[in-house]
């Protein structure tokens, strides 16, 4: 250290700090008071330094003369190893000379094993036969006592055997055999201890002392196990029949306790009774709830407490009752036993019914599942696929039964309202219903894949009806006199459709939940909505197909030669249709619009197609008069009889009227005027063809087919082309109109 430096660095501070303390004149009169506040400063700096330095003095001195001490004590050591060396120079002669007192030491230890077990010995036969004796009267504890006398003399003197350094074989056999009837003694009592045990949930509620002593015993032979495996480890010496694993013993008995009183709720066969799994399961439920009722109020007080003896048994039973189910299983299950074993393993056996009881409240989250979730989804889809089976069947037979149905020379039943009905889409949905209420009581997600596989069953279906439909109306109009009774059971088709869509709306309104069920459900639904709605059309179409035969010839004669000054043709149309459409009274409403509405279409594009055919053409513009008001008064009389028949159907259909303005194209004289009713026509019917102007104008018999081709392009050249493509009137339904120009 530089204490120069120091020294005039102190003197600089101290100078600092007078020139602070003597900032002002006043503090001229301080001086003497901060003289003596430094001095005193001063000093108390010095005696803390002096009082540094003697401690640290001392503490030198401690340690100066603790160094001499442990040399001394060092040096005292060295002498003592070096005495004791020259004494292990001498061990070895002394192991000799000490030999014979080894070997008298060895053998005085013998003797006095012998001689403790002196009476054990001599009288192991009457032992035995005393413990066996013991077992026989239940004095378990005195017949434990007594084995364990005997097991322990025998352990004793295999252990003084086994701790000579040259043993004899022999001499071990010959003990061992002599002890024989000891080993077979301990089997005797295990064997007992496992009938005790093995009916502990009966004995336990009449003795359940008896159990407490089995228990007893099993806890000190484990006491015994753990004594001969801490002795094993120390000199390599195992006792014979050791460890006996008797609380092993005891557990194994339990589970199969267990196992063997879930086996014997199964009372049936299937062959027997179709109800046995319901009944087995039933019968197994109450075993379960009653024996761990009984484990839970008198078990737990005879267990120890480290056996966890609730527990124990819960798990005992789950793991059995899994086997079991497995066993059920590979054996083979049929038709409902799927439903009623899901059922049981997710409601019934962790519900209140049982593990949840309220007496009971066991939580089995921790022992996992009863099947693991890869059986259960094959149970899952097992089941559905019987239920495919059942559906595929049951629908086949029942529309076998419909088509047989056909057939009948009688009129289809009717009911409460007078419409022609089947009750087999009812059925049909009743067997849904059902279905879908049983994998209700499963889970949801059963549920909706039921409903999935039942939705697409019924669109199957419905594509199967559709053949069957068509291939009755080939062979009735291949021979109309075998089936008579043809138009009612079409309009029962007809109305069976309506149902089935009906049906379909009421299921889907009550399984399917938007934003829950998936896209493909919905579209599922609608799938099968159109197949039955397009079903219902087609079905409509062949009904009326039957009375529009019967009419072909009269629409033949549609603006003909014959035609003129004649409406015979439309008379016997009105009247035949009267007579069909008093058989349609039979349709549902819905039905009956749809058949109606189909009827006019139908009825009109016959006349307008009647018309383009041009079959003939008016000569003079009196004919042309003449023959459009005829068409205007038939379409009028067309229109009065379906306004009789259905009102509101006909008022809302347009259809007709597209023919009296055709007639009012025929009718015009005036050329200008003409091209006016053209553009008019255009515009009120924007899918009306060239050829369909064309061909009208032809019939008038005064326009040649290039002057007709001309202004029909001229009349046609405004109209808009989307309006031709979106605007669907009944010039739609006008197909097959050809101009020959050549």
């Amino acid at each position: 250290m530089d204490f120069d430096n120091l020294e005039i660095k102190a003197k600089e501070d101290a100078k600092k700090r007078v020139q602070q303390l003597l900032q002002r004149v006043d503090q001229l009169e301080k001086v003497d008071q901060y003289k003596r506040r430094v001095e005193r400063k001063k000093a108390s700096v010095e005696s803390m330094l002096k009082t540094a330095m003697q401690s640290q003095l001392d503490g030198v001195r401690v340690g100066l003369n603790q160094l001499q001490v442990s040399l001394k004590d060092v040096q005292e050591i060295k002498q003592n190893l070096e005495v004791l060396e020259d004494f292990f120079t001498s061990v070895p002669d002394l192991s000799l000379r000490l030999q014979d007192v080894r070997e008298e030491n060895m053998r005085h230890s013998q003797y006095v094993t012998a001689m403790e077990n002196l009476k054990h010995i001599f009288t192991v036969p009457e032992s035995v036969e005393r413990t066996k004796q013991w077992i026989s009267e239940g004095k378990l504890l005195h017949a434990h006592q007594s084995l364990a006398d005997l097991e322990n003399s025998r352990d004793d003197l295999l252990f003084e055997l086994h701790k000579l350094p040259n043993q004899a074989p022999a001499d071990t056999i010959m003990l061992k055999e002599y002890f024989e009837d000891v080993n077979e003694l301990s089997k005797y009592f295990a064997k007992q201890i496992k009938l005790i045990l093995g009916r502990t949930l009966n004995t336990v509620r009449k003795e359940p002392t008896v159990i407490v002593t089995a228990l007893r015993i099993i806890e000190r032979e484990e006491k015994a196990d753990a004594e001969a495996q801490e002795r094993f480890q120390r000199s390599g010496f195992m006792p014979p029949g050791r460890p006996k694993k008797w609380k092993q013993m005891s557990m194994d008995v339990l589970a199969v306790g267990a196992a063997q009183r879930i086996e014997g709720t199964q009372t049936d066969e299937r062959s027997d009774n179709k109800m046995w799994l319901v009944r087995h399961l039933e019968l197994t439920r109450l075993l379960i709830s009653e024996d761990l009722q009984v484990v839970k109020d008198l078990c737990v007080p005879c267990f120890p407490p480290h056996y966890d003896v609730l527990n124990m048994f819960v798990k005992m039973y789950h793991d059995s009752l899994s086997r079991h189910l497995m066993d059920l299983i590979h054996a083979g299950l049929v038709g409902n036993e799927y439903v009623t074993l899901l059922s049981w393993i997710k409601n019934t056996y962790n519900g209140s019914d049982l593990m949840m009881n309220p007496e009971l409240n066991i939580n089995t989250s921790s022992l996992g599942p009863l099947l693991s979730s890869e059986k259960v989804v094959e149970l899952e889809d097992q089941y559905l696929k019987n239920m495919e089976m059942n559906y595929s069947e049951w629908m086949y037979k029942t529309l076998e039964t419909e088509k047989q149905d056909w057939m009948k020379e009688s009129q289809p039943d009717t009911d409460d309202q007078e419409y022609y009905h089947t009750v087999a889409p009812v059925i049909i949905f009743q067997m849904i219903e059902q279905n879908l209420q049983v994998t209700n009581t499963i889970s949801h997600d059963l549920t909706f894949k039921a409903l999935l596989l039942s939705i697409g069953q019924v669109a199957q279906y419905g594509n199967l009806y559709r053949e069957a439909i068509f291939q009755y109306k080939v062979s009735h109009f291949e021979d109309r006199k075998l089936n008579p009774y043809f138009t009612t059971y079409m309009i029962k088709i007809v109305n069976n459709c309506l149902q089935f869509e009906e049906l379909a709306n009421q299921t889907k309104m009550h399984y399917w939940k938007p934003g829950i069920h998936d896209i493909m459900a919905g579209q599922r639904f609608e799938t099968l909505r159109m197949t039955f709605q397009n079903l219902r059309t087609e079905s409509a179409r062949y009904l009326l197909e039957e009375a529009l035969l019967d009419l072909e010839l009269h629409f033949q004669e549609f603006v003909t030669a014959k035609w003129v000054g004649s409406s015979s043709a439309v008379d016997t149309i009105c009247v035949t249709l009267d007579d069909y459409i008093s058989d349609y009274r039979h349709l549902r409403p819905e039905n009956f619009d749809l058949v109606i509405t189909e009827c006019i279409n139908t009825v009109a594009k016959k006349y307008i197609t009647a018309m383009l055919q041009k079959k003939m053409a008016f000569k003079t513009s009196d004919d042309r008069r003449e023959g459009a008001n005829q068409i205007i008064n038939e379409a009028n009389k067309l229109q009065a009889f379906f306004l009789k028949v259905a009102h509101d159907m006909a008022r809302e259909n347009t259809c007709l009227e597209a023919i009296n303005s055709l007639a009012e194209v025929l009718k015009n004289e005036d050329s200008e005027m003409l091209s006016l009713d053209l553009h008019a026509l255009v515009e009120k019917y924007p899918d009306v063809t060239t050829e369909h102007l064309i061909q009208l104008l032809l019939l008038r018999g005064d326009v040649s087919k290039s002057e007709a081709r001309e202004m029909a392009s001229f009349a046609l050249s405004n109209r808009k082309e989307k309006d031709s493509k979106h605007s669907k009137t009944i010039f739609s339904l006008v197909t097959g109109i050809t101009v020959s120009f050549f």
